[in-house]
């Protein structure tokens, strides 16, 4: 479900009157802050990172500690008709060896959008004999040593019972259903008739296009290191998504919530993928089974195995524009594969509901069910594969109406949402298209393909939109406990995946209460801790930051009541004061002013602390918000052999305010990157007939590298968007969105060939 279908569900009671007008999420910083918000302060968990001190999943010390290696299924559907361990149990080093025969007896675990489920899947956990998918964990074998648990768990012989299976995906289309709705929103979008306006255009376009499946690649694999304490279970987890984690593990377990911890103050790499899987259920049951910890880290193939990654899709992208270029109609539609034990459908027809102002519309997405592993979020779920056939479209009737591409984007510039018909939080689209085209020269473009020649290289730029929607979770809360000393310390449970969000919120709350930044801290990473907003959707900067300002507010109430009458706070009333200079003072008269240290000690407390909710995000049922942006490429497309090199890249963005420019330049970089590899390089190979993943290594399945990546230029217009939090977007995920058209495009103006599969290989243009 999405935000804004949860937010319907949560809020459904909350009179109208509550709903924001022009109100910010969270007040303004008060005047008079040191100004550490919006300047390049670097990582402060970088240090760490570099001397090696920071601990990982698969890193994290305990005695008696047992290794799990993990035996997984062969066939996509059936059941398990032998299973012998004998071998295996008798191996030097091994411990146990867990199976449907001996495991704890568990609970389904709720998927994400059901309840407070985070779980990729609600299929039951090693609970019987069933098969369900290619790759399943049938068992799990502890060993002393990791090597001696990879070899016993070869020693496992399974046999198995197949029934038939639906693993071909143009098979499965063919009975493709409506799945009711797309994360909360309807699956089918019309206003008046655009098949009829598309036949009757003055110009259009009409094609398939179509996205392979994805699989996640973190740096770190996916791992959990784990123990039971009693009857309390502690998990050490790589994961993005700390405090669902550890209420969906006790639901699992019949545990209470205050039964499971959850730690994970580093993470590796995490793009969606990083939730609950069945081997942080596995882990646990195991050390429960063995009475021992256990660490269950993943193999780069078992990654593929058990964690779930983008699904294939074909669409149809239609567009019919009038003489003048006004867009008359406007089809998005087409079929993603799922199963029907999650709820991920990726929503490639989202970017279509709100970018363009369009006369008939016709939007609708369809589902069609396989017997795989269940499908998940990754990096811009949606919108970065919609956006590929939806900008390509774009494109391509711009060229036969030969009209420049960002003049045609310019004249469907909707004044509203043209789904919702909200108006606008804050739109700056054209902006972003104007500066990036003066940044990247894009008046040296020759319209008409194949013209500009370097040797045996083609050249051509393309450009393409970007789009991500603006989302911020309820229930994110922060604590803050000022010392006597003057120094702030920040507690959530949030994450840390390298984005810089310890060193953002550090920023965000020395500015809120007057403080240096070496004088404030950041706690993180432990489900303990307030529950924190999870690192998805682009939603945990802002999620956190409107909790972090309730609490800020909270604690200047206190400690300005703490001050009392022999202050020169005394009278004063909290619209009166602003947070500077280590202190608290007038916000008129700079003589009166008081430090925390002084109002501490006069009161003889060590310590005073706020522990608040972000406000709810009514921002959202008021308003359209998204971030934009446009995403330019030249590409160099070799004559002889079809290769595709990428030249020169540009992103230019519309993101509200930039709080950290080097942390937010990193992530709108790692996202063109991953766009990159989305355009050219990535594919899960898929073998319809057994359902089983082909190349579930780096060796087979082709990330970018340093050598298919060129300079990277990032840009952003820095205009705050008043509804939000400190005026900010999120920024995560909208780096992926429109770069592998913009690439795709490029390859058209240097060849004259339009590429509509992904990815773009040289067979595709020899």
């Amino acid at each position: 479900m999405t935000v804004t279908g949860i937010l319907r569900t949560v809020l459904r009671h909350v009179p109208d009157a509550l709903v924001p007008g022009t109100r910010p999420a969270s007040p303004p910083v008060r005047h008079g802050q040191h100004g550490h918000v919006g300047e390049p302060v670097s990582r402060l968990d970088g240090a760490l990172k570099v001397r090696g001190e920071a601990r990982f999943a698969a890193e994290v010390a305990m005695e008696g500690l047992l290794h799990a290696a993990i035996v997984h299924s062969t066939i996509p559907r059936g059941r398990i008709a032998a299973l012998d361990t004998a071998a295996a149990e008798a191996a030097p080093g091994v411990v146990l060896v867990m199976t449907h025969r001996n495991a704890p007896r568990l609970k389904r675990p709720e998927i994400f959008g059901k309840g407070d489920g985070v779980a990729g899947s609600n299929l039951p956990v090693m609970q019987d004999d069933t098969i369900h998918w290619n790759g399943e964990a049938v068992a799990v074998v502890l060993g002393e040593t990791q090597e001696q648990a990879d070899h016993a768990a070869g020693l496992v012989s399974v046999s198995y019972k197949a029934e038939p299976a639906v693993t071909d995906f143009a098979a499965a289309r063919k009975r493709a259903r409506d799945p009711g709705s797309i994360l909360g929103e309807p699956a089918v979008i019309e206003t008046g008739n655009a098949e009829k306006a598309l036949a009757v255009a003055d110009h259009r376009v009409d094609a398939t296009w179509s996205t392979p499946p994805l699989n996640h690649n973190a740096i770190e694999l996916h791992a959990a290191t784990v123990r039971w304490e009693g009857q309390q279970l502690i998990v050490h987890d790589a994961t993005q998504m700390i405090t669902g984690t550890a209420g969906s593990l006790a639901k699992v377990f019949g545990l209470k919530p205050e039964q499971v911890r959850v730690l994970s103050p580093f993470v590796g790499g995490g793009f969606g993928g990083k939730s609950l899987w069945s081997h942080q259920i596995l882990a646990a049951a195991a050390a429960k089974l063995a009475g021992r910890p256990v660490r269950l880290m993943l193999s780069r193939e078992g990654v593929y195995r058990l964690v779930g990654g983008r699904t294939p899709t074909v669409q149809r992208v239609a567009l019919g524009a009038t003489r003048d270029g006004r867009l008359a109609a406007l089809i998005h539609t087409g079929v993603a594969a799922m199963t029907t034990h999650n709820n991920c459908p990726e929503q490639f027809t989202f970017p279509a509901r709100h970018l363009y102002a369009a006369s008939n519309v016709r939007l609708e997405q369809k589902v069609a069910d396989l017997d795989m592993l269940a499908n998940t979020f990754m990096r811009a779920p949606g919108e970065s594969i919609g956006t590929f056939a939806l900008e390509g479209a774009v494109d391509e009737l711009a060229h036969k109406m030969k009209i420049d591409p960002i003049e045609l984007r310019r004249r469907w510039e909707p004044e509203r949402d043209p789904s919702s018909h909200a108006p606008f939080s804050s739109r700056h689209l054209l902006k972003a298209y104007a500066d990036g085209a003066v940044r990247f020269g894009w008046e040296l473009r020759d319209p008409t393909p194949g013209q500009r020649r370097e040797g045996e290289w083609l050249v051509g730029m393309g450009v393409a939109t970007a789009t991500y929607p603006y989302y911020r979770m309820p229930g994110a809360k922060a604590r803050l406990r000022l010392d006597a000393q003057g120094g702030l310390k920040v507690s959530t449970a949030g994450h840390e995946m390298g984005m810089g969000t310890a060193t953002v919120q550090a920023q965000h709350a020395a500015d809120r209460l007057g403080l240096p930044l070496e004088q404030v801290s950041f706690e993180y990473g432990d489900s303990l801790l307030p529950a924190g907003a999870m690192a998805g959707g682009s939603s945990q900067t802002a999620g956190t930051v409107a909790a972090v300002a309730a609490a800020a507010e909270s604690l200047v109430r206190k400690v300005l009541k703490l001050a009392g009458n022999d202050s020169p706070l005394a009278g004063l009333k909290f619209a009166d004061v602003v947070a500077r200079d280590g202190g608290l003072g007038h916000a008129r008269d700079p003589s009166r002013h008081e430090s925390y240290t002084s109002i501490l000690k006069r009161a003889r407390r060590d310590v005073v602390g706020a522990e608040e909710s972000g406000s709810l995000p009514l921002e959202q049922m008021k308003y359209s918000m998204h971030s934009t942006g446009a995403q330019f490429a030249e590409v160099g497309v070799n004559s002889v052999t079809g290769e595709v090199r990428v030249r020169r890249f540009l992103g230019s963005f519309d993101c509200g305010r930039i709080l950290n420019p080097k942390t937010a330049a990193s992530q709108f970089r790692g996202g063109i990157i991953m766009g990159i590899g989305l355009a050219l390089t990535e594919e899960t190979l898929f073998d319809p007939r057994s359902g089983r993943v082909m190349n579930p290594s780096l060796a087979e399945y082709h990330v970018p590298v340093h050598l298919d990546v060129p300079e990277i230029d990032v840009i952003w217009t820095d205009l705050p968007d008043p509804q939000a939090p400190l005026g900010a977007r999120g920024i995560g995920e909208i780096g992926i969105t429109g770069t592998a058209a913009a690439i795709a495009n490029a390859v058209f103006n240097a060849t004259g060939k339009r590429v509509r599969d992904l990815p773009i290989t040289l067979d595709k243009l020899l």
